[in-house]
C-alpha cells in the first residue's frame, strides 16, 4: 500500500485513493496520542475513556 520510491526501476503499483485515505487516519490517531489522557488511558470506564477521546478528537480536528 505505501508507494514506491521514484529510484525503482519497475514501481510497484498501488492505490492512491487508498493510500490518502489510511494517511489520514494515521494523522488522526498521531494527534489523538498528543493529549496524553487518550495515549495513557487514564480512565478506567469505557465511557469516561470515549468521553476523552471524543472530546480530543474534536478539538483536533477544529485545530486542523
Amino acid at each position: 500500500m505505501i508507494p514506491s520510491t521514484t529510484s525503482r526501476k519497475q514501481p510497484i503499483p498501488y492505490d492512491r485513493i487508498a493510500y490518502r485515505r489510511r494517511n489520514r487516519i494515521e494523522r488522526m490517531f498521531s494527534r489523538l496520542e498528543d493529549f496524553r489522557r487518550v495515549a495513557t488511558r487514564y480512565d478506567k470506564l469505557a465511557r469516561n475513556f470515549l468521553a476523552g477521546a471524543i472530546l480530543a478528537a474534536t478539538v483536533a480536528w477544529w485545530l486542523i
